[in-house]
């Protein structure tokens, strides 16, 4: 993996970067980063605003550190936000958030700041296969096809109808019901959500982008 574009990884050992399978690095100038290796297990670097690296503190690393709550959950993907706020989710459909949260971001019914990734239960045993952050806001789908929103929503980004913050994840209804999801994203403060069209001609199944 080319991890030269990215000065935060400049001062590792090459034995450590050179397992790593999976990473993300975030922050106003990429100055923050977790990676998953090969072994299946999770590591951190950097400044550590807002507990984002998922430590359990604050203090900033130039060394990798284990954030054990998620070795060995064969994380699939990670999304931030600008807080930040960090999502990820594991082999098993199970969505993890940690960081800023004073807008609850994070979905864990509050606005206290996640010091270390935490399951957002409010999902109950719905499958995720893919998350989006916006600034302060975070988006879910299920392997159904379902939208999950909650975070800030001063600009209508939650599509609840009104622009009251939400503290839990919510399912997005309106115009997406009835319609199965393929693909999400995130501005700032808005939402997107892309739809299949699924038609029956003579047997063979066709699936439509609208």
């Amino acid at each position: 993996m080319n991890l030269e574009r990215w000065p935060i990884f400049s001062l590792l050992d090459e034995d450590f970067t050179g397992t790593i399978k999976m990473v993300c690095v975030f922050g106003s100038n990429g100055n923050e980063a977790i990676v998953v290796d090969h072994d299946d297990d999770v590591y951190a670097i950097g400044s550590n605003s807002c507990c984002c690296l998922g430590f359990g503190y604050q203090t900033s690393t130039l060394s990798p550190r284990k954030v054990e709550a998620l070795c060995k959950k064969d994380i699939q993907t990670f999304a931030y936000g600008s807080g930040p706020h960090v999502l990820c989710i594991t082999g098993s459909g199970d969505l993890y958030s940690w960081g800023h949260n004073g807008y609850s971001q994070l979905g864990n019914g509050g606005t206290h700041q996640g010091l270390t990734p935490a399951p957002v239960t409010s999902l109950g045993n719905k499958k995720m296969v893919q998350i989006a952050c916006g600034s302060h806001h975070s988006l879910a789908r299920t392997e159904e096809g379902e939208v999950f929103a909650w975070g800030y929503n001063s600009c209508g980004q939650i599509g609840s109808g009104t622009t009251n913050n939400q503290v839990n994840p919510r399912k997005v209804g309106g115009v997406l019901n009835g319609l199965k999801i393929v693909d999400i994203a995130c501005g700032q403060t808005s939402s997107m959500a892309l739809s299949s069209r699924v038609t029956s001609t003579r047997g063979a199944t066709t699936v439509t982008a609208s």
